[in-house]
């Protein structure tokens, strides 16, 4: 997690003595789906942090584990202390580097991959992840679809509730971030 915090705080540092742009969030939204034989999981969450560095095209974004929401309550609070153990893995990190070449100063929607770390449940994986980057105005809006498999992070579910919790779930994020101006 202190890898995480330095890479952040280095990724600022960075910027402003290059002169980066950098854009940190306006608004979030990352939500996941389990399809199970017996019921569908859905969470959203509007608790994370961005900061997009547009001169490195490096991202990193941070989702704090509790702050998913779930219709049922029962639900959110096995999903904390049984699944995710979000007091030991309080949050979900992703660091990494945009592989396409964007203008972001110039309106456009693109096609992009970002190759980088997930770090969830103390686990982390190397990941390609694909998705749609926005830019309009003043503002940049990306939006990504992608599978996560349970067992690729040691998230253990147990035989009992093998139906009702699938394997893979589809993580869903929508990110909208403006220019960072420090205060």
């Amino acid at each position: 997690m202190k890898a995480k915090i330095i890479f952040l705080s280095a990724l600022i540092f960075s910027a402003v003595f290059s002169k980066a742009q950098i854009y940190s969030g306006k608004s979030y939204e990352v939500s996941f789906f389990s399809h199970g034989a017996i019921e569908d999981i859905a969470a959203v969450s509007k608790s994370a942090q961005v900061i997009l560095n547009s001169v490195k095209n490096e991202i990193a974004i941070k989702v704090t584990i509790k702050g998913f929401d779930f219709e049922k309550k029962l639900m959110q609070e096995h999903f904390n202390e049984k699944y995710m153990e979000s007091d030991k893995y309080p949050y979900a990190t992703f660091s990494g580097k945009i592989k396409d070449t964007i203008d972001y100063k110039k309106d456009g929607v693109y096609k992009v991959t970002v190759a980088g770390k997930l770090n969830l449940h103390g686990v982390e994986k190397e990941r390609a992840i694909q998705g749609t980057l926005t830019v309009k105005g003043a503002e940049i809006t990306m939006d990504s679809k992608f599978m996560v498999a349970l067992k690729d992070h040691k998230i253990e579910i147990p035989t009992i509730v093998t139906q009702n919790i699938a394997e893979i779930v589809e993580v869903t994020l929508k990110l909208t971030l403006t220019e960072f101006k420090p205060k």
